[in-house]
């Protein structure tokens, strides 16, 4: 009787969680400035232009996610993830996976639990004004709904895997950046803003490319700020 030989461990000590929608171009930059020993988890929402197998052939960890949706992709990874702290990063390659260690720092080492980027323009068509402008205003009414300070609520971000889990995030559409914040804070999460470069992406955005996006993703995420706080939840039972 031959026995099989156990399981290699896990020796990431980060999974960082890039949402993944027709990014063939974007991913092999992306996927190479993940730091040494994290891994990357791409969740592929559909892609028609061979992303997961890029991704795969690059070494990331690809999971399939039918349903549609940004929020639908960042769970997916969340729920995929192991590490003790998940990161989260668009994979458009207009933001550099590298500007996480600060943040990853900050939350392991117990200053923060919840790290944001805040974005930095650099060069032209990094950032549309519709877009900036819907930021801003999704920025003042969170101000009002928790009293956070925050000026952004872009993409890049690290936290704890079980603390993440325990929001009980339920919106799977463009509200989940939103809700996760919105939550955090109520749950007396200490957030943290950082200053990151934010570069003109590789490809069109899906979301923010368009006036009819931005209005659809403000939409979203208004929806979420009219949610009454709710009880944390345990990670059993967020999944």
């Amino acid at each position: 009787m031959t026995h099989s030989p156990p399981p290699a461990p896990r020796t990431a000590s980060v999974d960082v969680v890039l949402p993944c929608l027709d990014e063939a171009a974007a991913l092999p930059w992306v996927l190479a400035r993940i730091p040494a020993g994290w891994r990357a988890i791409v969740v592929d929402n559909g892609s028609t232009d061979g992303s997961a197998e890029i991704a795969r052939g690059l070494g990331a960890t690809v999971v399939h996610e039918p349903r549609r949706g940004f929020g639908a992709a960042c769970h997916a990874g969340l729920l995929a993830a192991d590490a003790d702290i998940v990161c989260f990063c668009d994979c458009d390659a207009s933001l550099d996976p590298v500007l996480l260690t600060p943040f990853v720092r900050a939350v392991r080492d117990g200053a923060s639990d919840l790290v944001l980027g805040r974005r930095r323009p650099q060069g032209r068509g990094a950032w549309p004004p519709h877009a900036r402008l819907g930021n801003l205003a999704l920025a003042r009414m969170l101000r009002r709904r928790t009293g956070l300070r925050l000026h952004d609520l872009g993409p890049l971000r690290a936290a704890r895997r079980t603390a993440l889990l325990g929001l009980g995030l339920t919106d799977r559409r463009s509200g989940y950046p939103l809700q996760m914040v919105v939550r955090a804070a109520d749950a007396g999460w200490r957030v943290e803003e950082r200053d990151v470069p934010y570069r003109p992406r590789t490809g069109r955005s899906k979301v923010t490319g368009t006036w009819r996006g931005t209005w659809h993703a403000v939409r979203d995420m208004r929806t979420v700020l009219n949610q009454p706080p709710l009880a944390p939840r345990t990670e059993e039972t967020a999944r």
